[in-house]
């Protein structure tokens, strides 16, 4: 992966696409956030204020470019998950196959993850819950970190066990929040300003409503894609209909996972890991974007639920890698014929996204049906 990061210049990997985000935008971002005000009026920055301290760190280490800091924590970073995940893997009942997915399923992203800032963001996931049946309320705070940088880590406590783990776990991920953000509000100017960012989102190309705009500009729809909000996004006839479309597809999915929890009966070790892996999925597949970096996410969390001989989702597993390693071609390989909607690039968006709502599908019915009492416990006498 590093090799591939001194190399991005290669036409496969991108033509220095992938770095230029770490040594250009977040190193801007880092030159408003030292001044102690976060980027207030771009649109670009559309992340909760802990983000501000994540790009901020690189400046730990004074004597590197802004990139080779950035690259130096996130491969610390990613030791810390490694070493989190062989940790839980050793003990009774455990499985080393997490720390095994996650050391080979994260270079099939090629040099990605070392240029993005979510392996930060999935540690916290990671070790939120990986310490739950220690500390529920070490889970909450974790938890709570991460959502304060990139939001979805909150989805880890949708599983938390009723009674005592779920009051104490959401107690103190609410109390950590609000601690957290009261002091960005006290050190900094405009920690809230990316919430106006966020409404003007349209649809990604590489979302599954972006698939169906490419399949119908190959059909003889008239729209194209642009670059708005950090991202290619479509923009013409319907393109509203489909981003609505998919709102409605995130807040039936959230629905099914509040059903799910509401009539889960049965909890296992292994349900929170479960659940997050769930929850997550479904929130990707149905959003309007689907950057190439939320892989690590599920990479990183599917790598939770295997250290649990427990877990429900190993046949999720396999469909997430494949899903992975297409990203992989897709970003930054094939991008030109994913934006200019060839053929090429509508198939390789179809088979990606086909994976990704496979694995959502499968992830959920194995979850939903792993919270039943076995038919022998209900009838024993």
């Amino acid at each position: 992966m590093l090799w591939l990061l001194t190399h991005d210049t290669y036409a496969l990997l991108g033509r220095g696409r992938v770095t230029h985000e770490v040594s250009s935008l977040y190193a801007h971002w880092y030159g408003a956030l030292a001044h102690g005000a976060f980027p207030a009026d771009d649109h670009l920055w559309q992340y909760p204020p802990g983000a501000g301290a994540v790009l901020l760190a690189p400046g730990l280490l004074p004597s590197l470019t802004y990139l080779q800091a950035f690259v130096v924590l996130t491969l610390l970073t990613d030791a810390v998950i490694t070493l989190a995940l062989a940790r839980a893997g050793t003990r009774p009942g455990r499985s080393l196959r997490g720390a095994a997915l996650w050391t080979a399923g994260l270079p099939l992203l090629l040099h990605l993850p070392l240029a993005r800032y979510d392996v930060e963001v999935t540690a916290f996931a990671v070790l939120a819950l990986l310490v739950w049946p220690r500390s529920p309320r070490a889970y909450g705070v974790f938890a709570a970190l991460g959502a304060l940088v990139k939001v979805w880590p909150a989805l880890t406590l949708i599983g938390a066990p009723r009674g005592r783990t779920t009051r104490e776990a959401w107690t103190a991920a609410v109390l950590a929040a609000a601690a957290l953000l009261a002091l960005f509000a006290a050190l900094f100017r405009d920690p809230f300003d990316f919430l106006r960012q966020q409404g003007g989102r349209g649809v990604q190309i590489e979302s599954l409503g972006g698939t169906v705009l490419m399949f119908a500009h190959r059909a003889g729809w008239p729209g194209r894609a642009r670059y708005r909000y950090g991202a290619e996004e479509f923009v013409g006839p319907h393109v509203q209909t489909v981003a609505t479309c998919s709102l409605a597809l995130t807040g039936a999915a959230f629905g099914l996972l509040l059903l799910w929890r509401l009539r889960a009966r049965r909890w296992t070790p292994a349900t929170p890991y479960d659940a997050a892996l769930a929850a997550v999925l479904l929130f990707t597949v149905t959003s309007r974007v689907i950057s190439p970096q939320y892989m690590v996410w599920l990479i990183g969390l599917t790598a939770v639920c295997l250290t649990s001989r427990h877990t429900t989702q190993r046949p999720v597993a396999p469909l997430v890698l494949t899903a992975s390693a297409v990203s992989a071609v897709v970003y930054p390989a094939f991008y030109g014929q994913v934006v200019h909607s060839t053929w090429a690039g509508c198939l390789l968006m179809l088979v990606r996204n086909g994976l990704l709502a496979s694995a959502a599908v499968l992830s959920f019915v194995r979850l939903w049906r792993s919270g039943r009492i076995p038919e022998r416990a209900v009838t024993a006498p």
